[in-house]
This record gives structure tokens, C-alpha cells and sequence, in this order.
């Protein structure tokens, strides 16, 4: 079964910036959820600086919209 699926090169991977988009942003959602899950602070850089996030301030949406739907909300 795998040996019919297509094996894109990186270059064409990073392409496509609406894929590349959509799986950083899952990317950053499922380290804040770990994270917050674990009960470990999340470090991020803000305004030049490192910042620590407690995790019971960490934000995690729960229901992540579409980048379509996010699109036309902004």
C-alpha cells in the first residue's frame, strides 16, 4: 500500500506554504497542550526576550479553526 503513494521532495514539500502553515500551527498547538498537560512551563521568546509560561496559563484552543475559517475572521 505505501509504495503507491507519492514521495514529494523537500523543496516541493515547502512549496505548498498553505500545508507547511497548517502543520506548524498544529505543531505549536499539540507543545502548548503537552506542555500544559505535564504541568512544565513553556519557554518563549517575546519581545526579544525569553519568557517563561506557567502552565496553567498556557492557551490551548481546543476546537482549532480552519486557516480558511481563521482567514476570514481576521
Amino acid at each position: 500500500m505505501l509504495q503507491n503513494i507519492k514521495r514529494l521532495s523537500v523543496s516541493e514539500l515547502l512549496a505548498d506554504r498553505d500545508r507547511v502553515t497548517e502543520a506548524v500551527r498544529q505543531a505549536g498547538r499539540e507543545a502548548r497542550l503537552l506542555h500544559k498537560q505535564l504541568g512544565v512551563p513553556l519557554v518563549i521568546w517575546r519581545d526579544g526576550q525569553i519568557v517563561e509560561i506557567p502552565p496553567e496559563e498556557i492557551v490551548v484552543d481546543l476546537f482549532p479553526r480552519k486557516p480558511e475559517a481563521q482567514a476570514k475572521a481576521e
